[in-house]
């Protein structure tokens, strides 16, 4: 059997490149795959061999210990590759096709599925709905920031590039299609941005910036982008956007009249999630600040897209409540003003063959904005303490050397 490597979570702070099985068309045993779903038949999917994997921000709040991750499990979820094994149940894949893998896992047989609600998925996380590959309480399915991984419900699921050499020649925009852009533009969506908007985007991290261009091709007028490191801030300006330091700048309503004339914007987006810190030097954790300020700021009958992550477990978190995601938010100031609020994990497939389009096309500039940083499997470990120090890139990981070749 063939063998296979992959960046594995180890303990609080540290991930390891290691051996690990070679994808079957079955769900095994496994860190933190639950039990209802030991021994799942998977005909229905299929053995991908991974071009790019990227490394996410919410992969971080696991490798620092910010969730109850297992030791050993296998991380990664954003996936493009091509496919090296098909199920007897899938029709349409076939071998050699590049595909971009969505994060959310959805079978496309449930009433969310049906509904495009493949975030929330009800038949492939015995926990709760919605699932994702090698992450924590999400069923156990295995990561992709490897060598080859399975992937199940591949007629459903799989995104196939019309082109092969085409999309080679765009990998590092293309592979932000499996959560990154999607979710970027997401938020902006879910904040209502239209044509002439003025928009507030909370966080410089990919996200954030994916966000920020996201609201750019939906015909912002104004996009705004608030962050502690100045490093991500140069970054949201390199490709048009306006910026607030909040370490320098405490008070972001004064920052915004600044920028626009008037203290508040058409719509907000945050980006960050609860492992939000307090505006001005020195402030520290403060996880409902980004939620309490983007209220603060929106206009009334605005609305807020919340693409960070906020989680119903956080062992690390300082107070007691925010350990069960129990956060002290001014719901009253956003019942007052009327506003909107959009959370939740990106449904992917109701918008990367879209996304695509405007890759393909040269509209969307998506990796340019996101700073794509391609590295080897080896570097990965390299790659997450330089990425949680701030670095303002976004990490590529080409398992096997393909990528430029």
């Amino acid at each position: 059997m063939a063998s296979n490597r992959g960046v594995v979570y180890v303990k609080p702070g540290e991930v390891e490149i290691q051996d690990i099985s070679y994808p079957e068309l079955i769900l095994r045993d496994g860190p933190g795959v639950n039990p209802l779903n030991v021994g799942r038949k998977c005909n229905h999917g299929v053995i991908v061999k991974v071009v790019t994997t990227n490394i996410c921000g919410s992969d971080q709040h696991m490798v620092r210990g910010r969730t109850t991750a297992p030791s050993g499990l296998v991380l990664g979820h954003e996936i493009t590759g091509e496919i090296v094994e098909v199920g007897s149940d899938v029709e349409f894949m076939k071998k050699g096709d590049l595909v971009s893998v969505p994060f959310n896992i959805a079978c496309g047989r449930c009433r969310n599925c049906k509904q495009q609600d493949t975030h929330i998925c009800e038949n492939v996380n015995p926990d709760r709905p919605g699932s994702a590959y090698g992450y924590v309480d999400m069923g156990g399915w295995v990561g992709g920031q490897s060598e080859y991984v399975m992937v199940p419900y591949a007629d459903f699921q799989l995104l196939k590039f019309p082109d092969k050499d085409q999309a080679m020649e765009k990998i590092l925009d293309l592979t932000m299609l499996s959560d990154i852009f999607p979710t970027g533009y997401h938020g902006a969506i879910s904040a209502g941005v239209k044509p002439g908007s003025t928009v507030y985007v909370a966080g410089a991290g990919p996200v954030g910036l994916a966000a920020a261009h996201s609201a750019q091709l939906l015909g912002a007028s104004v996009v705004i982008v608030g962050d502690l490191i100045e490093e991500r801030l140069q970054q949201a300006r390199s490709f048009g956007c306006e910026t607030v330091n909040l370490k320098e700048h405490a008070n972001l309503e004064d920052q915004i009249a600044q920028i626009l004339g008037e203290p508040e914007v058409d719509c907000a987006i945050d980006a960050v999630g609860f492992e939000a810190s307090g505006h001005g030097e020195g402030a520290g954790e403060a996880p409902a600040t980004v939620l309490n300020s983007v209220m603060g700021i929106t206009r009334a009958g605005g609305r807020l897209g919340i693409p960070g992550l906020y989680v119903t477990g956080d062992p690390g978190a300082e107070d007691k409540d925010a350990q069960e995601g129990t956060l002290k938010i001014r719901f009253g100031l956003g019942f007052a003003k009327a506003h909107t609020f959009v959370t939740g994990q990106t449904p992917v497939m109701k918008y990367h063959r879209d996304l695509m389009q405007s890759i393909l096309s040269g509209k969307a500039q998506i990796a340019k904005a996101v700073n794509a940083t391609l590295i080897s499997l080896e570097e990965a470990p390299a790659g997450y303490r330089e990425f949680d120090g701030g670095a303002s890139k976004k990490f590529v990981i080409d398992p096997h050397g393909l990528v430029g070749n």
